[in-house]
């Protein structure tokens, strides 16, 4: 179903799948991560190439982005246009680098717009500040701060992420049919793992339709949908907006709209191509339930702390063994689930704790 792997200049088939009907997908490798590698996808146009996301801005990933082009017979000088699921940097780091190169523009979604020009404009310092201050919030110990403030005094500012990502020059509006000569890809706005998130429905039948392949089209999913891991689901963050928002939320409704969709075949952003979106969706509102209600489980013995959640929290490895920034990541999570237990009546914060608990209702 994932179709053929197209073969190089020199015969090697660098990775690439060739997915029929126009469509190719290219692993680029994400440096230090477990996740291996981003699938940027290649829709042909009638105006030239159009990409689906873009890959880690890293010189492997870009000599990894460059020679798969040419085992789809193209070249980055030959992009039209970048499509971005979302703003994180395995998805919009090559971005700039692509343009640069071939004068294509980028499009991305408002919301997720706004997070890549407050993170390039805002000062590095700010950033660090707000975290050491939202942490201290959620209950983190002193000793996970101290590296935090630190940090700040001595000015190390330059590995924060996203200061040199793209700003796009085109935003993608949810529910249209996106300008692309020749083809049919309409914009679903599935928000959660990002605030600007978006899946991408070709509408145009699947090239195995003929045999007896059931569904509508083909859907680009982003890491909206993956078939064997969830995607992570934390707070929006912005320093500026004191709104309570509700990722999960925003995750779970998202779900429900692209099951509704019945692609025919999903081409995610990881992991490999796969059929049945409708099954997946109802086995990811599964998990998700089967976890809110493990947190209130734990909220029942006693009022907990976000932090104190996330290390009772069940992750891939103990909690021991998570990396310091990855537990800052962690930490977002259980106060997303916090934020859904809360609007949906089944915890609350306890009066006059500091930092603040959470009890079962």
């Amino acid at each position: 179903m994932t179709g053929a792997e197209a073969a190089g200049p020199t015969g090697a088939t660098a990775g690439v799948t060739d997915h029929g009907g126009g469509v190719w997908s290219i692993p680029v490798p994400i440096p230090d991560n477990p996740l291996g590698h981003t699938l940027v996808h290649l829709l042909d146009t009638d105006r030239g190439p159009v990409l689906v996301d873009t890959g880690w801005d890293d010189p492997t990933a870009w000599d990894t982005l460059v020679s798969g082009l040419a085992a789809c017979g193209t070249s980055v000088s030959d992009v039209h246009g970048v499509l971005i699921t979302h703003h994180h940097p395995d998805h919009h780091g090559l971005s700039a680098q692509v343009r640069d190169v071939s004068g294509a523009w980028i499009a991305m979604h408002a919301a997720d717009a706004e997070v890549v020009r407050r993170t390039r404009e805002a000062e590095p310092t700010r950033w660090l500040d707000y975290l050491a201050v939202k942490l201290a919030a959620a209950g983190a110990p002193e000793e996970h701060l101290a590296p935090l403030r630190a940090a700040r005094a001595a000015g190390r500012t330059d590995a924060l992420p996203g200061r040199r990502a793209a700003q796009p020059d085109r935003h993608i509006t949810p529910g249209e049919l996106l300008d692309l000569a020749g083809r049919r890809l309409r914009a679903i706005w599935t928000p959660g793992h990002t605030p600007g998130h978006v899946c991408l429905h070709l509408e145009e039948a699947h090239p195995a339709a003929g045999e007896g392949l059931r569904g509508h089209g083909r859907l680009f999913s982003g890491d909206h949908l993956l078939p064997e891991i969830s995607p992570h689901i934390g707070l929006y963050e912005d320093p500026d907006d004191a709104t309570v928002t509700d990722p999960l939320g925003d995750y779970l409704d998202s779900l429900e709209r692209i099951a509704a969709l019945d692609p025919a075949e999903v081409l995610p952003a990881h992991q490999y191509a796969f059929t049945d979106a409708p099954g997946r969706v109802r086995a990811l509102l599964h998990h998700h339930e089967e976890r809110l209600a493990g947190l209130r489980a734990l909220l029942l013995g006693a009022p907990l702390t976000p932090w104190q959640l996330a290390e009772a929290m069940e992750w891939n490895r103990p909690w021991a063994e998570i990396p310091y920034g990855s537990r800052n990541i962690a930490v977002s999570e259980a106060e997303a689930h916090l934020r859904r237990l809360v609007k949906q009546g089944r915890a609350e914060p306890v009066p006059g704790t500091d930092p603040v608990a959470y009890q079962a209702v």
